[in-house]
């Protein structure tokens, strides 16, 4: 099969290898109808050291289900299915607890062991725990709505849920990616009364209007944070959901937070030192939350409201691939000429 790999900083490419096998009686094997380009495979775009072997590459899928161990019971050959970006076995105590990415016996994609989901096929650890089946006959237009449902959509909503985004609130979304345009639409169905949106790239930030945003600040740092404070009379933003993962995006969210709100980060942080003393977070009594997002735990609620065209988060996808051209996918999402590359089989 065809398979894309990174082979260091800038050096992805498609790679014919062996079609994955069941390995353990709780594995399936899914062929991909549709995978994707995400936003935090840019981080070691720029970043990964180079090396010989190279790193597979891919989180997010919808597919058809062609082979099961023989311990799973919940699934059967030609089952249409939605694989979240992490696998577990939704039994264990976190996982009932709704935080799925922490389970003991799960793990993440990405990596030689598991493979990536930039592929024609893909193996499904812990499938009965993982994989969430599409009921009926699919319509292929609805494709790109439901494959965010594996990652990007419902880590949105994460932040939303996690930041406690309910009516009546003033929310503020930092990051105009594709993760910050559905939390933007999250928190719209959560309720949130007003959403400001940080982007300065028009094109992204005029779809962010259409998902729900109220007014949009392109500017950054001190000037950004001032725009927000005069835009909530001086009170701040009850919520700040945080979709980037770098630093100064995290200086502007306890910036332009209201005392007594919360932050919620989602953008995988790009550091592990950040203040949190009294001038940052302690001072205004400020709750910090987020993490990776258990997208398992949103699946059963979210996949009605694509079916019937409730939401319709795949609008966040602006080109479309084929598995040959996933490298140019990548250029084009690291040059900004593409807001989040959809990769079609």
């Amino acid at each position: 099969m065809k398979a894309t790999y990174m082979f260091g900083a800038g050096d992805v490419r498609i790679e014919t290898v062996a079609d994955p096998v069941i390995q353990q009686p709780t594995d399936a094997i899914v062929r991909v109808t549709r995978a994707c380009i995400c936003g935090s495979d840019l981080h070691p775009y720029h970043s990964m050291p180079a090396s010989e072997q190279g790193t597979p590459m891919g989180h997010e899928l919808i597919g058809v289900v062609e082979e099961t161990g023989r311990d799973v019971s919940t699934l059967k050959k030609g089952d249409f299915v939605i694989a979240p970006f992490a696998y577990s076995d939704n039994t264990c105590a976190f996982c009932r607890d709704g935080f799925q990415t922490s389970c003991p016996h799960g793990g993440f994609y990405g990596n030689t062991e598991v493979g990536g989901m930039q592929a024609e096929l893909q193996r499904i650890p812990q499938a009965d725990g993982s994989l969430v089946v599409v009921p009926g006959t699919v319509d292929e237009a609805l494709y790109p709505s439901l494959l965010t449902l594996s990652d990007v959509y419902l880590t949105g909503y994460h932040a939303a849920h996690m930041g406690r985004v309910s009516s009546g609130a003033t929310v503020t979304v930092i990051g105009d990616g594709a993760v910050g345009l559905s939390a933007v639409l999250a928190s719209r169905q959560l309720g949130a009364e007003r959403i400001i949106l940080m982007g300065r790239h028009a094109s992204r930030t005029d779809l962010g209007v259409e998902f729900g945003a109220t007014d949009v600040v392109a500017e950054r740092g001190d000037e950004g944070i001032a725009k927000v404070m005069d835009l909530t009379g001086g009170e701040g933003s009850h919520i700040v959901l945080e979709a980037v993962g770098h630093l100064p995006a995290y200086e502007q969210a306890y910036g332009i937070v209201r005392p007594g709100g919360t932050i919620s980060r989602v953008g995988v942080p790009q550091y592990e030192e950040a203040p949190i003393g009294f001038g940052s977070l302690f001072g205004k009594n400020i709750t910090l939350t987020g993490g990776p997002a258990p997208v398992r735990a949103y699946l059963e609620q979210a996949i009605p409201l694509v079916l019937d065209c409730t939401i319709d988060p795949g609008r966040v996808f602006d080109r479309t691939v084929g598995i040959d051209d996933v490298p140019a996918g990548y250029a084009a999402m690291d040059a900004r000429e593409a807001l989040k590359v959809l990769v079609a089989f």
